[in-house]
């Protein structure tokens, strides 16, 4: 049984989803081979070859993958993807445009968002945004999948270096579309998908000014930033910020949601977080069904005396 995991990456280091999808891999029991497509990307194959359980690293590196575009890429999948039963990648926005598009190159049916791998050929995934289960029995001659990453813990990183390294010699220009720009929001702050703290906030907080608001919260706190789509749509926050099922899948030790009332969208996104605080001025705001910990009022007002109490928390460990 061959195993092969298409690798997020930015040419210089291996994003959270692959660490997820090795882990769901290894509960498939077969030889793993892990492939990056890039331009540059020595660094990141250095870091893929340390991820346990891999059992060949295989890089193209061309200038023609430097944007890692869907037309291309797939199409390159689909000359050294013949010789795999799987392929599989994290869930994300790279893989949803890329899994697809091979999907349908190879005219099989593929399985999105993979939350339990119960045999070699039967898995389980959310419907109707996270309120439904599904168990599948795929029987396509390659099942290409993308897994949640809440639902699996990350792969461990070894000392040693994956001995297996090939390099494809294989170019397949790209006449069908043109990389033009990109903007990518900067942040010392933690990732999205591997943060253990989430502040996120919603419609509630009113325009981006206030979202600001956030930023000094997750300071305190060391915590990531999150948006609902009704913020997102709003202006308030970047698109890489959304929580939810059109956004990232996230389950952290502690989602506090700000001003979020509680779509079913959202919640499809969070509510496997560990715990969850929400901070609401509506007492049947949806959110609060899932909420651990509610807390009911202005949060023009409980935001100022949360960073208060915060600072006051650190000065006495400090002072200690």
């Amino acid at each position: 049984m061959k195993i092969l995991i298409l690798a997020e990456h930015d040419n210089q280091v291996i994003k959270p989803p692959t660490f997820h999808a090795v882990s769901a891999a290894q509960e498939l029991n077969g030889e793993i081979d892990l492939l990056l497509i890039g331009n540059h990307c020595e660094k990141a194959t250095q870091n893929a070859r340390r991820l346990n359980g891999i059992h060949r690293v295989i890089v193209a590196d061309n200038e023609v993958y430097g944007y890692q575009l869907a037309e291309n890429t797939a199409a390159l999948l689909c000359e050294i993807g013949e010789s795999y039963e799987y392929i599989l990648a994290g869930t994300s926005t790279f893989s949803k445009n890329i899994l697809p598009r091979y999907a349908a190159l190879q005219d099989v049916e593929m399985l999105s968002d993979v939350c339990k791998i119960i045999s070699h050929d039967t898995f389980m995934r959310p419907i109707y945004a996270g309120n439904i289960l599904a168990t599948i029995q795929c029987q396509e001659k390659i099942k290409i999948m993308t897994i949640r990453c809440s639902a699996f813990l990350p792969v461990e990183v070894n000392t040693d270096p994956c001995p297996n390294l090939e390099f494809l010699s294989t170019i397949i220009a790209n006449d069908q579309a043109k990389f033009l720009n990109q903007s990518l929001t900067k942040s010392d702050r933690p990732d999205l998908l591997s943060a253990h703290i989430i502040i996120s906030g919603g419609r509630g907080l009113k325009n981006a000014e206030s979202f600001k608001q956030l930023e000094e919260l997750a300071d305190r706190l060391g915590a990531a930033i999150g948006a609902s789509r009704a913020a997102v749509d709003a202006g308030f926050a970047p698109n890489d910020y959304q929580v939810g099922q059109t956004g990232k899948i996230v389950a952290p030790d502690l989602y506090i949601a700000i001003g979020i009332s509680g779509a079913i969208q959202h919640l499809a996104g969070m509510k496997e977080s560990k715990y969850i605080v929400a901070i609401n001025n509506d007492p049947d705001a949806p959110i609060f069904q899932v909420s651990d910990y509610i807390l009911i009022g202005d949060l023009f007002k409980i935001l100022p005396e949360l960073n208060s109490e915060l600072d006051k928390l650190k000065a006495l460990t400090e002072s200690k």
